[in-house]
C-alpha cells in the first residue's frame, strides 16, 4: 500500500500540487471556528459570533462553483491566485476592523468566502494530466479525500493554537497569508500553467445540465446533511456523559476511521462500472451511520464512529470518478467544485435540523437524523440507476478508456488537456 502512494507522489509535481492546494485551502478549513474564536474574544455572544461565520459559509458555498466556472474559461492561474489574494484581504480587513462597524465585518467576511478559491476542484481537474493513468487517478482522488480529512481535523487545532500563543486575530492574518502561499505554489507549477479546460457548449447551467451531475450532487448534500448533524449530536453525547474531550474523540475517531478506509480503497483498483461501485460505498456508509443512534459507553461510541468513518473517503473518491464521467465537456473544474458546495449545504442543514431533535430527544434523536441522512443518500442513488449509466459523452477531461483485469471498462478521465 505505502510503496504505490510513494510511487505516486515521486511522480512529478504530484507532491507539490497535493501539498499547495492543502496548505491553501487551510483558510477554508480552519474560518468557522476562527471567525467564532476572533469574535468570541472581541466580546460577542454566540448567536453574533455564529452568524458571522455562516456569513462566510454560505457565500463559501456560492462563490465555489462561479470560480470553478471561471477557471474552466480562463485558466487557473488568472482566476485562483486573485481570488486567494481578495479572500485574504476580506479576512484581513476582518481581523482590522472587528465587529464596529457590524456592517463592515459582514461585507468582510462576504467577500473572503466568496473568493476562496476552488483548489479543491483545480486539484482534481490537474491530476490526468499529471500522472497520465486512471489507475494512479483513482489513487491520487482517494489520498487527496484522506488528505482532507487530515486537514479539518488539524487545521481546527492549529487555529487554537495560534490564538493561545498570540491572538485570534493574528490567527486569522497567519492562516491566510499562508493560504495565499500555498495557492500560489499551485497556479505558478507547470501543470497549473499549461492547464486548459477542453470546449465547451455554451449553456448556462453548465455543469448542472447534466443528469448524473445533479444525481451525485443530491446524494451528497444528504451525506454532508448526515455529517453535519454528527458533529451536534457529539457534542450533545459528550456535555450528558460529563463534557471535557468527548466529542474531539468522537469526532478523531470518525476521521481516523476515514483516513483507513481511504488508504485502503486507493491502495487497488477495483472492478466493474464506478457508479455501480458508488451505491455499493454509499450503501456501507448508511449502514454505519444507523448503530450509532444506539448512543453506547464512550468507548463503545467512539468504536461506532470510527467504523462509520471508514467509507466515506471511498465514498468520495469513487464520487469523483463518477463526476469526471458525467460531467459535461469543458465543465470540470465547476463539476468538482459542485461537490464542495453540496456538502458545505448539506452540513449546514444537518447542523440546523438536529438542533431541535437533540432539544426534543437528546443525542440518540440526533443521531438518528444522521442516520436517515444516510439512508436517504443510498435512496437517491437507488431511484436515480437510469440517470447514472455509461455516459454518452464520457466525461470533460482527456485519457482514454483502459480494460481492467476481469474485462469491465474502468473510464478514462478526461478532466483536461495540456495546451
Amino acid at each position: 500500500m505505502a510503496t504505490g502512494y510513494a510511487e505516486l507522489l515521486r511522480t512529478r509535481h504530484a507532491a507539490r500540487l497535493l501539498g499547495g492546494t492543502l496548505v491553501g485551502r487551510l483558510p477554508n478549513a480552519t474560518a468557522a471556528l476562527a471567525v467564532v474564536l476572533f469574535a468570541r474574544d472581541a466580546g460577542a455572544g454566540y448567536p453574533l459570533a455564529g452568524s458571522l461565520s455562516a456569513v462566510y459559509g454560505v457565500c463559501t458555498a456560492i462563490g465555489q462553483p462561479l470560480l470553478g466556472r471561471a477557471v474552466d474559461h480562463y485558466g487557473q492561474p488568472r482566476v485562483m491566485l486573485p481570488a486567494s489574494v481578495v479572500s485574504a484581504l476580506g479576512m484581513t480587513l476582518f481581523a482590522f476592523v472587528g465587529l464596529d462597524p457590524l456592517w463592515l465585518a459582514y461585507a468582510a467576511l462576504a467577500v473572503a468566502g466568496f473568493f476562496t478559491p476552488p483548489l479543491e476542484g483545480g486539484l482534481r481537474a490537474l491530476w490526468p494530466g499529471v500522472l497520465r493513468r486512471p489507475d494512479r487517478v483513482h489513487a491520487a482522488y482517494a489520498l487527496d479525500a484522506v488528505a482532507q480529512e487530515v486537514m479539518f481535523a488539524a487545521g481546527p487545532s492549529l487555529v487554537t493554537l495560534f490564538g493561545a500563543f498570540w491572538s485570534p486575530g493574528g490567527a486569522l492574518l497567519v492562516i491566510n497569508a499562508v493560504g495565499v502561499l500555498g495557492a500560489l505554489s499551485v497556479v505558478v507549477s507547470p501543470p497549473s500553467r499549461r492547464w486548459r479546460s477542453e470546449p465547451r457548449d455554451a449553456h448556462w447551467l453548465g455543469a448542472l445540465r447534466s443528469a448524473g451531475m445533479l444525481v451525485v450532487l443530491g446524494t451528497f448534500f444528504f451525506v454532508g446533511l448526515a455529517l453535519g448533524g454528527m458533529e451536534v449530536s457529539a457534542v450533545a453525547y459528550a456535555e450528558e456523559r460529563g463534557g471535557g474531550m468527548i466529542s474531539s474523540l468522537l469526532l478523531s475517531a470518525l476521521g481516523a476511521g476515514a483516513l483507513v478506509g481511504g488508504l485502503v480503497y486507493g491502495a487497488r483498483e477495483w472492478p466493474g462500472r464506478p457508479e455501480s461501485r458508488l451505491r455499493l460505498l454509499i450503501g456501507l456508509l448508511a449502514l454505519g451511520y444507523l448503530p450509532l443512534a444506539l448512543t453506547p459507553g464512550v468507548a463503545g461510541m467512539a468504536a461506532l464512529t470510527g467504523c462509520a468513518g471508514v467509507f466515506l473517503a471511498p465514498s468520495l473518491a469513487c464520487a469523483f470518478v463518477v463526476v469526471d464521467r458525467h460531467a459535461p465537456k469543458g465543465t470540470v473544474t465547476e463539476a468538482f467544485s459542485w461537490i464542495v458546495t453540496t456538502f458545505l449545504v448539506g452540513a449546514a442543514v444537518g447542523s440546523s435540523v438536529v438542533g431541535p431533535a437533540v432539544q426534543g430527544g437528546g443525542p440518540a434523536a440526533g443521531f438518528a437524523v444522521s442516520g436517515a441522512g444516510g439512508v436517504t443518500a443510498l435512496l437517491v442513488l437507488l431511484s436515480t440507476k437510469r440517470f447514472l449509466g455509461d455516459p454518452v459523452k464520457g466525461g470533460a477531461g482527456a485519457l482514454p478508456a483502459e480494460n481492467d483485469r476481469n474485462g469491465a471498462v474502468e473510464p478514462g478521465f478526461r478532466a483536461g488537456r495540456q495546451a
